[in-house]
């Protein structure tokens, strides 16, 4: 009797955001994540259920990723304004291919509306709790907006934006926190 096979649930999820960040959103079907990872398509149901499961742990990845990033910059419950402080950081420096994937899952959001309500939940609590009437918190808001605006515009290709430009953006993002 053969030792049944497991199948590396990371892997598969890291074959999905290629298959979205290199194809498009509408090209991630459990059956291209079948081919891509050489597993059958029961294999992903069996991992993951349904398409908007797989896209969901994509996203919970994704997040934990990013947030794990975010706490070796600031530490452990920031201020609302060093974590802002952090997450400028983290989107300038992280590499290219991982944010072209996060572009495209966030892409992805957009065909599956029942995902949208964690993003916008996500980015709530970036804000949340600066003081609107200290200068310092409203620079802070300033600095994740610009931020954002710089990273959905390089990585949805909207603007093209070569490393000395984007190294450029992020010193005056910087300059818009203060010293630190």
């Amino acid at each position: 009797m053969g030792r049944r096979k497991t199948i590396d649930r990371d892997r598969v999820l890291e074959v999905a955001e290629d298959i979205v960040a290199s194809r498009g959103a509408s090209a991630l079907t459990i059956d291209a994540v079948a081919k891509a990872a050489g597993i059958t398509k029961g294999g992903v149901q069996s991992c993951f259920g349904t398409k908007e499961a797989l896209i969901a742990a994509m996203l919970r990845r994704w997040m934990q990723e990013y947030q794990e990033r975010v706490d070796g910059i600031a530490g452990p419950r920031p201020s609302p304004a060093a974590g802002i402080a952090a997450h400028v950081e983290t989107t300038h420096l992280h590499d290219e291919g991982s944010q072209a994937r996060a572009a495209a899952l966030l892409a992805l959001l957009l065909q599956t509306p029942e995902h949208l309500s964690d993003t916008r939940n996500w980015y709530r609590e970036q804000v949340a709790g600066l003081d609107m009437t200290a200068v310092a918190d409203r620079r802070a808001r300033l600095a994740f907006l610009a931020t954002e605006g710089a990273f959905f515009l390089r990585f949805l290709g909207l603007m093209p934006i070569d490393r000395s430009a984007w190294d450029a953006m992020f010193a005056d993002i910087r300059e818009l926190l203060g010293p630190s």
